[in-house]
């Protein structure tokens, strides 16, 4: 049976890159309607330009719409795909700016940077995920691709919600392990663990065989260099982590660079503006090269696959965000980490993983103990509770530089925040 899909976010620049997965991926899935949803009426209608005709370029049969109301985005749709951006680029640059009047790292999903933008996000998301639940169809899956994803599946799922989170995390780097081997990528099975953007691969399997060992000491420097972290940090963690574990293996590092202009905000701000020029041309009907340095590689096969599995109950494992349920010894069961799961009609079970050692374990029940709270913090609105998850998370620690920001945060931010903030 055909079914609808929903993109909350439409207009983002990676829905072409979501749209050409959709297509490509076909025969795994037949998609009736497509309804792309956000509230920027004219870039909307950019996106859905070349979403059409790329669609169009695939013989692609189905119903492509567009608008700017959820319940007529969502009307009867089996999935809803979650992308959104509150406040757009801009409050992006103020999340990986303000964090470093205080010395530390800037980033959109991680430190002080990711607490601000959950804020903004949390009931934002929650709002769309009851109207899900008023206007989809019966049983419809939210996929949320919403960062930071891991606090944002942590509120969908405390709230009741049939949520999966997902992140292109694991999904790049089993292709990156598939090309160093010389194996196709469906060859290669990962022991992803953690949280959303705090993963460790601690086996790479190819063919049921763990190849890790192999790939650290043939391919060693190769993954470091990728990573930017040191090749003997790998040696004695017995793993590759998420690159977004160079923000607390070099946190100085990281900060000293940021401080001398390295803000990824402001390249992707001119990156975007030079993708939707590029989609405004009537002939472009590919996703441009350019795309690719949008970030988000490989976001549509991880998309298309998990909605695919939850659609056809495959069964086959993939990186999701999604109840502990006692997978990872040392955390509650209605944690939300991020694992490999085995994907059903039914949703993700997670696979069993090996007991984590306790400089993994350690850092993972820290970071959890701040999402947490930054969900309770974004729901109520209450300061305390937003300075003790500042304090909390690992990228800021201490009490004078968490109130600091949080004021600072705040102020910066007033004009996105939900009213439990600015009332």
């Amino acid at each position: 049976m055909a079914v609808k899909i929903a993109v909350i976010g439409g207009a983002s620049t990676y829905t072409p890159e979501l749209v050409d997965g959709l297509a490509r991926f076909g025969d795994r899935i037949r998609v009736g309607e497509l309804a792309l949803h956000d509230i920027a009426a004219e870039r909307l209608e950019t996106v859905g330009g070349i979403a059409g005709r790329i669609l169009r370029r695939h013989g692609w049969e189905g119903r492509l719409t567009t608008t700017t109301s959820v319940p007529r985005a969502v009307e009867g749709a089996d999935f809803v795909v979650v992308q959104l951006r509150v406040g757009g680029q801009e409050a992006r640059l103020l999340d990986e700016t303000i964090p470093l009047s205080e010395g530390r790292v800037g980033q959109e999903t991680t430190g002080a940077g990711g607490f601000a933008k959950a804020l903004r996000t949390v009931p934002v998301v929650l709002d769309l995920a009851e109207q899900v639940a008023r206007h989809a169809a019966p049983g419809a899956w939210i996929v949320d691709f919403t960062n930071p994803v891991g606090i944002v599946s942590q509120a969908l799922l405390d709230a009741g919600h049939r949520a999966i989170g997902l992140c292109n995390v694991a999904i790049g780097l089993q292709r990156r392990f598939a090309g160093l081997l010389g194996v196709a990528p469906d060859r290669v099975e990962l022991e992803h663990v953690g949280l959303n953007h705090l993963t460790w691969e601690r086996a790479v399997r190819v063919d049921g065989e763990d190849a890790l060992p192999l790939l650290l000491r043939a391919h060693g420097d190769t993954l470091a260099g990728h990573l930017e972290l040191p090749r003997e940090l790998l040696d004695d963690l017995g793993a590759v982590p998420s690159r977004y574990l160079r923000f607390y293996y070099r946190t100085a590092d990281m900060v000293a660079a940021q401080r001398a202009g390295d803000i990824r905000a402001r390249e992707v701000m001119r990156i975007e503006r030079e993708l939707l020029e590029l989609y405004r041309d009537p002939s472009l009907d590919t996703k441009p090269e350019l795309l690719t340095r949008r970030g988000g590689s490989h976001y549509s096969e991880a998309a298309v696959q998990l909605i695919a599995s939850l659609h056809d109950d495959r069964g086959d494992v993939q990186a999701v965000n999604v109840r502990n349920d006692g997978t990872v010894p040392g955390l509650p069961d209605d944690a939300v980490v991020e694992v490999s799961a085995r994907i059903g009609a039914d949703g993700a079970t997670p696979v069993g993983v090996r007991p984590l050692p306790p400089e993994l374990l350690g850092l993972v029940q820290q970071v959890k103990a701040y999402e947490r709270l930054t969900v309770e913090a974004a729901l109520t609105g209450d300061r305390r509770t937003a300075r003790l998850a500042l304090m909390a998370n690992p990228l800021v620690k201490d009490w004078a530089p968490a109130g600091a920001l949080l004021d600072a945060l705040l102020e910066q931010h007033r004009g996105n925040l939900p009213a439990v903030w600015t009332g």
